[in-house]
């Protein structure tokens, strides 16, 4: 009987921890990245705002095209109607006369010339849906970059949680030695005491680790749009591209989207410019059309009044004077293209400064890992070495602890000098549009 339920415990665990495997889901690299691009909001709204440009580039929009309209009135009264002639017998007076006038006409419009705002308008519109083609793809920098930088900080917590149980073993391994003297005598009660808080303050500190790890997954899910109650792992390594050169990347990001979203910035205002300043030319307006009229009353010296036809025309509208407004409005449209200017400017320097900023926090965190490498290789030894002495009773405890804080300390340093380093190469790759994955 003892055997039979100890077997279907051991089914049931395995149900459960089959269940566990299959309800968690490994994710790469590329599959976040890939996720975010399909689901991420911020690239959802650069799209459409790409589609509103892209549907506004229209000769239609900028005016080049004909203009039909419509427009009809069918209007009915009734009147009272007193006409006296010179002959009496054609004299008319009538109560509630019913009457209708019946007034339509097709009318077409289109514009022969105005100072060739149609295509500066035209070209406006264009560079309008170009700028927003780059603002998308600087989106998609933007949230590739976003992606890696917290799937790689799920790496550094879980990397700094592994430096928290290796500890953890040798605080364990210091307590079950002083319990096993204690046995013997060879112990005192203080030593189980300190050996015991130093491990209860290394649970808690492997407790607020796994919240971070948590925590830090939760926003990586919420970047890629994915419920923060997904269970996720991820088990990849903090690898670090070290060939990455300052004048290579500074060429590179000469084609940054940012920049070249500036220029057609500039592009814009331009052709604004050459908008305001066709106000100060004649418009010439061709129109064409067909109108109906009709007329009809039950009494009166004209009973029904018909006239249709087609008609052609053309307007000449000449600006001459509108108390100044239209100079005053390229006078703003030219400073609108100077502020342009600057803009691109400033963020050409910005760009320019944070490229080089990161170049020298990359270099420096590169220049760093090999002497932190072996700090951390030092410090894993000289723990185990200390606890080996430990427990031949050739070191004190007050040796063990402080063997461990250097290896805790030193595995934090690594960790985040590599993803320092890690950081730094992805920004320096999304400044010079370069982030592959």
């Amino acid at each position: 009987m003892q055997k039979l339920t100890s077997l279907f415990l051991i089914l049931c665990f395995l149900v459960v921890a089959t269940t566990n495997a299959t309800a968690q889901k490994n994710l790469s690299l590329n599959e976040a990245i890939q996720t975010a691009l399909k689901n991420s909001y911020d690239i959802q709204l650069v799209e459409n705002n790409l589609a509103i440009a892209k549907n506004n580039n229209n000769f239609g929009v900028a005016g080049g095209l004909p203009t039909i309209t419509n427009n009809s009135s069918n209007n009915n009264t009734l009147t009272t109607i007193n006409q006296t002639f010179p002959d009496a017998n054609r004299n008319t007076s009538r109560n509630g006369v019913d009457g209708s006038t019946l007034n339509s006409g097709l009318t077409a419009n289109m514009i022969l010339f105005n100072g060739y705002r149609v295509q500066a308008t035209k070209s406006r519109l264009e560079s309008l849906q170009t700028q927003n083609k780059f603002l998308l793809e600087s989106q998609l920098l933007n949230t590739i970059s976003t992606v890696m930088q917290q799937y790689y900080n799920v790496i550094r917590q879980q990397a700094f949680l592994k430096t928290i149980e290796k500890s953890i073993e040798a605080s364990q391994q210091r307590l079950d030695i002083v319990k096993t003297r204690q046995q013997i005598g060879v112990a005192n009660q203080t030593d189980l005491l300190q050996s015991n808080i130093d491990l209860n303050a290394l649970l808690q500190a492997k407790q607020n680790q796994l919240l971070i790890i948590d925590q830090v997954k939760a926003d990586l899910l919420n970047t890629i749009v994915m419920p923060a109650t997904t269970s996720v792992i991820i088990n990849d390594s903090i690898e670090i591209d070290d060939k990455i050169i300052l004048s290579v990347v500074e060429e590179k990001m000469k084609n940054h989207p940012l920049l070249q979203s500036a220029q057609q910035l500039i592009n814009v205002n331009q052709f604004l410019e050459k908008e305001t300043k066709s106000l100060t030319y004649p418009t010439l307006r061709a129109s064409t059309g067909f109108n109906y009229n009709s007329n009809k009353s039950a009494a009166g010296f004209i009973l029904l009044n018909e006239s249709y036809g087609p008609f052609l025309g053309v307007n000449l509208s000449i600006p001459i004077y509108n108390g100044g407004a239209n100079k005053r409005a390229i006078k703003n449209a030219a400073i609108n293209t100077n502020t342009a200017k600057i803009q691109l400017q400033n963020t050409e320097q910005n760009l320019t400064t944070e490229l080089f900023k990161t170049y020298q926090s990359y270099k420096n965190s590169l220049k760093q890992t090999p002497i932190e490498i072996q700090n951390f290789e030092m410090s894993q030894s000289l723990l185990d070495l200390v606890m080996q002495k430990y427990q031949l009773g050739q070191a004190t405890m007050v040796d063990v602890k402080q063997a461990q804080q250097s290896f805790e300390t030193a595995g934090f340093r690594l960790v985040s000098l590599r993803f320092n380093a890690k950081i730094a190469e992805i920004e320096l790759k999304r400044l010079s549009n370069q982030l592959t994955f």
